[in-house]
């Protein structure tokens, strides 16, 4: 069943996407992943223009993790006050990262610097959760099945000013490392469709030095407004979310995310790690190789302008 998407200007199958909706969903559900840093790419694959797929994808990703923080509250796993630093340096990546976009749209450039953010980002975190995963397994049949949880040591961090309480966390740090984590992620929200998590969580972790339990939720609350932000940023700036793809990619979103919880929880979290880690890896390559190979077409005609 072919369907036209009004603002990528092409035809899918909507079972396609529905498909791919629900795959990224049970990824989501199994790693605790909004899984946007693969549902762009695959987007890519099936003919989405990257630039739509990038603001469609961070609509999407806002619906789901508004679905995942709520469990988070009724848990009491959310530290506001982390959430609402971390959401003012996301607000102003968000910012930030759309206008590049926007000018990159104008000179011709966008698609190619969001597959090179991608093949970056996802080379180098397929990559760094790979050995760590390795590493993992093999502590664990070396201590008989336990793994030491890994935290933040004292140092310069420690030693910046504006210091302030963060009490959800056990905290007292400075509020400048956070802002530069929001303003990081915020930038990646607006030029990659990602919610940031695959970068944010190991940041609030090891460098921040926030207990495992309240990191998830603590990112997905950020994750909503900058996502948010992004996407309505992007429909007034760049006028490039298709509500029909959202819509598509949300309804198997949700189901599949149901059926991966249920997966995720078979698995040990080690064997989730290097899981998703061969699949960020696989996904990067695929984006590398189109990336080096000679197009079929080596001319497109633009817009009169020398694009």
């Amino acid at each position: 069943m072919q369907i036209y998407l009004p603002i990528a200007e092409v035809s899918v199958n909507a079972f396609l996407l529905l498909g791919l909706g629900g795959l990224v969903g049970v990824l989501s559900g199994m790693f605790g992943v909004g899984g946007g840093f693969l549902m762009t790419p695959l987007l890519f694959f099936i003919g989405i223009p990257p630039a739509v797929a990038v603001a469609t994808e961070a609509n999407q990703i806002v619906a789901s993790s508004f679905s995942g923080v709520l469990a988070h509250f009724k848990r009491k796993t959310v530290d506001l006050r982390m959430g609402l630093v971390l959401l003012v340096g996301g607000l102003i990546g968000a910012a930030i990262g759309v206008q590049v976009f926007a000018a990159l749209t104008a000179i011709g450039q966008v698609d190619l610097l969001v597959r090179l953010c991608y093949v970056v980002f996802l080379g180098i975190i397929g990559g760094l959760m790979f050995f760590e995963s390795l590493n993992a397994i093999r502590k664990a049949r070396s201590a008989g099945g336990v793994v030491p949880p890994k935290r933040r040591q004292r140092g310069w961090i420690d030693a910046l000013p504006f210091k302030m309480r963060f009490r959800t966390s056990g905290l007292y740090i400075s509020v400048i490392p956070p802002l530069v984590v929001g303003l990081f992620v915020g930038v990646l929200a607006a030029i990659m469709g990602v919610g940031g998590g695959f970068i944010m969580v190991p940041a609030m972790i090891y460098l921040l030095g926030m207990p495992t339990k309240v990191v998830v939720g603590t990112s997905l609350f950020q994750i909503i407004f900058v996502t948010g932000f992004a996407t309505l940023m992007h429909a007034t700036t760049n006028y490039t979310v298709d509500m029909v793809l959202a819509v598509l990619l949300l309804v198997g979103g949700v189901i599949g995310a149901q059926i991966g919880a249920r997966i995720g929880t078979r698995l040990k979290a080690e064997q989730l790690r290097i899981l998703l880690a061969i699949m960020v890896l696989a996904v990067c390559g695929k984006l590398a190789f189109d990336l080096l190979v000679m197009p079929s077409e080596l001319y497109s005609l633009g817009d009169g302008a020398g694009h």
